[in-house]
């Protein structure tokens, strides 16, 4: 179900842009069923796990605090993140659909790049909360309520979305001349420039910049505030404290290695391993980024987060409590 690719990228006249054909991996066209196994499965994982926690943060009136209502956030952003460009990559893989319009493409990107900017933001929020939480217990409850997280929220979307704006104009400005083939199996900012036969210096330049700028400046600032952190607790009297203390970051730090490492990674060898490092690595890269964190996330919440794990506990003995009941109760009747 392929189309070729010297087809698709020779130059002819066309009346606008795209669409363009996505080719998934190639190189690895023979392993594309294989390949999007362990993607679906992740995907899977990620929608369940993550509406899980929000639905548990919406419900549960244990689960009021900010840390919780920032984690909600967390999981909405990873949902949004992996629900932009997993299925199509998918359909991808499985040959289903390779075609994906102008629009469609950049829409794509935007509300990938804006999901990504925003949990980026918000994983700094819980790292300020942690810090005010251990630092300056007597000032948490004034200075972190409802309303500042609903303003996290605001913020983390709006700079997500002023931060993207820029490129997406810069990309429906540039001419394409005929070039429709993209490989990769989701639209993202530069691979779609790539494409372009003008001049996308300015948008290499904004990628760096806002590369820099977020998720880069996110992670500075966060390990900013852990080592903060971690002066004031060790400052603490007994042992105990110190470890009781620490055991509170556990999650938040797991959640943002499994985040940063390889979106980074994987934007270091598209930035500057373009000819040492194989194209379908850029692209496995890529797929790892939008699917791995947000299946993982809600696992390492839940087995290092005490009041998470018993709710969980304690929704699935409902479960399957009703379940019982149902079974038992047909029984009952005929006999």
């Amino acid at each position: 179900m392929g189309m070729d690719p010297a087809l698709l990228t020779r130059n002819q006249t066309l009346p606008g842009p795209g669409p363009f054909v996505l080719l998934g991996v190639p190189g690895l066209e023979g392993l594309h069923a294989w390949l999007s196994v362990p993607v679906c499965l992740l995907y899977l994982a990620s929608v369940v796990g993550n509406t899980l926690l929000l639905v548990l943060v919406a419900v549960d009136k244990t689960l009021q605090a900010p840390m919780y209502q920032l984690l909600g956030l967390l999981a909405a952003a990873d949902l949004i993140l992996a629900t932009s460009t997993v299925p199509k990559a998918l359909a991808v893989l499985w040959g289903l659909s390779e075609e994906i319009s102008f629009g469609g493409c950049l829409a794509q990107l935007f509300v990938a790049h804006v999901a990504f900017i925003a949990e980026s933001s918000v994983l700094l929020a819980m790292a300020v909360d942690r810090y005010v939480a251990i630092c300056q217990p007597l000032r948490y409850r004034a200075l972190l309520s409802q309303r500042v997280v609903g303003m996290v929220a605001i913020a983390a979307v709006a700079r997500g979305a002023c931060v993207m704006a820029p490129p997406v104009v810069l990309l429906q400005r540039l001419p394409y001349c005929g070039h429709r083939a993209l490989p990769h199996t989701y639209c993202e900012h530069m691979g779609v420039a790539r494409l372009a036969c003008g001049d996308t210096r300015p948008n290499i330049w904004y990628g760096l910049a806002t590369t820099l700028l977020s998720p880069v400046l996110d992670l500075g600032l966060i390990g900013a505030s852990y080592a903060l952190l971690l002066r004031a607790v060790c400052r603490l009297p007994s042992l105990g404290a110190r470890h009781k203390a620490l055991s509170t970051c556990g999650a938040h730090a797991g959640v943002i290695a499994l985040f940063y490492t390889p979106a980074l990674f994987s934007f270091l060898a598209h930035r500057f391993g373009r000819r040492t490092v194989p194209g379908h690595i850029h692209i496995l890269l890529a797929n790892l980024y939008v699917v791995v964190p947000p299946a993982l996330n809600p696992v390492v919440y839940g087995v290092r987060t005490q009041q998470i794990a018993q709710r969980v506990r304690h929704m699935l003995q409902r479960v399957r409590k009703v379940g019982t009941d149902s079974q038992d109760k047909p029984r009952a009747l005929s006999g």
